[in-house]
């Protein structure tokens, strides 16, 4: 497809937007998670816009490109939804699930803990600061990030994991004893 056609068809996309975005937004329910998925597929329809045949209808074929980008949502996010129960399962099982106080927390964080934060993965550090160093509700947080009770504390149990590797590749054996009088730092 030449340069001319190719911008030609993004136009016509672009005017059809408000279309496209309430069309994933009837099948995602989520306005974020909609634009998301909005911009993920004009990106894709950017990259292939050589494979738009002259035939082809481009409002019919971003279309499609539309619900393979909605279905491909759904599946990932189902995965990840099957991934947190079993972890939960596996936490309930073993007893791990209980959180600490954030008294109980402060006596036993190392100094090393507030320089580590920062290096820890996603949303990580900001779980550790709202529940286990400031103390507040797991239900607070879990309703403020629209996710549930579970999967929050999957995320937050995985923050913790996160932490405590960073704690021990830093501080070594003294993390492994609650880092009380910790000399690492």
């Amino acid at each position: 497809m030449d340069e001319g056609r190719t911008s030609g068809v993004i136009q016509r996309l672009l005017e059809n937007e408000s279309d496209f975005r309430q069309f994933v937004r009837r099948r995602v329910g989520d306005e974020v998670v909609a634009e998301d998925i909005l911009q993920q597929s004009l990106t894709k329809a950017v990259e292939r816009s050589h494979s738009l045949n002259n035939e082809q209808s481009a409002l019919a074929w971003f279309y499609r490109i539309l619900r393979h980008t909605v279905a491909d949502y759904y599946r990932s996010h189902g995965a990840e939804a099957r991934r947190n129960e079993a972890l939960l399962q596996e936490l309930t099982i073993s007893g791990n699930h209980q959180e600490p106080s954030p008294d109980e927390l402060k006596t036993t964080a190392c100094a090393c803990l507030h320089g580590l934060l920062p290096s820890l993965h996603g949303n990580y550090a900001d779980l550790i600061k709202r529940i286990d160093l400031d103390g507040e509700s797991p239900a607070q947080v879990a309703k403020e990030l629209k996710i549930s009770r579970n999967n929050l504390t999957v995320r937050l149990h995985r923050a913790r994991q996160s932490l405590r590797a960073s704690l021990e590749d830093a501080c070594g054996i003294c993390s492994k004893h609650g880092c009380l009088n910790c000399a690492c730092g």
